[in-house]
């Protein structure tokens, strides 16, 4: 199975356009436009009956007490967690492509609503729900897709795994809110094929320069 994108070039940077926070010169952050990015497959393997899109940021910092201080740089060498970005399912065998834009066009405070969506398609909740869980105004279940935010000073630039799991079952057997880690457990006895597009993003002037 061979994953592609119009906005997503392998290894490449992801545009601001798709992320959820862009370089700002005085703030350092701000918020930018939080589309998804689009998508299309072939080579689809003979039994598949849906899909499975989830991204998944695998380089942020594991200790947040160097998050977005403009005193100092997270260092390159403290562990680094996973940080799920997106988690869509059920996606129809007859599915060959996603638009950009059609899960997410904007940044909604609190979250999209979830989990169900178009096209009879399913979402998770991604980890901007934990991320925002102490925030007055942003806290909310965050279903769906919502892009790149690293901090501002890390030392890294961050990678985006997108893939794309072609399974061998209409639908995923999970009910109600779900997580990405509930859907790999799920999935792993029903995957036929996959293929993963890694895009790359950073919010530090001196990486992005």
């Amino acid at each position: 199975m061979k994953l592609s994108s119009l906005a997503l070039k392998h290894m490449e940077s992801i545009h601001p356009s798709h992320a959820f926070g862009k370089i700002d010169p005085v703030s350092n952050i701000a918020l930018s436009s939080n589309i998804n990015p689009d998508f299309s497959w072939s080579d689809v393997p003979e039994g598949a009956r849906s899909f499975v899109m989830i991204c998944v940021d695998v380089d942020v910092p594991s200790k947040g007490d160097d998050v977005n201080q403009t005193d100092r740089e997270i260092p390159a060498d403290l562990p680094r967690v996973p940080f799920y970005h997106w988690t869509l399912i059920d996606i129809p065998a007859t599915a060959k492509s996603i638009e950009a834009g059609a899960y997410s066009k904007e940044i909604s405070p609190k979250g999209k609503a979830g989990p169900s969506t178009h096209n009879e398609t399913r979402q998770g909740i991604n980890n901007y729900t934990d991320w925002f869980a102490n925030d007055h105004d942003m806290a909310g279940q965050y279903f769906g897709y919502d892009g790149p935010c690293p901090p501002f000073n890390d030392s890294i630039v961050h990678h985006y795994h997108f893939t794309l799991y072609a399974l061998d079952i209409d639908r995923v057997p999970v009910d109600g809110v779900f997580r990405a880690e509930d859907v790999l457990a799920a999935i792993e006895p029903h995957i036929l094929a996959q293929d993963t597009i890694i895009g790359t993003y950073t919010l530090n002037p001196r990486l992005s320069a």
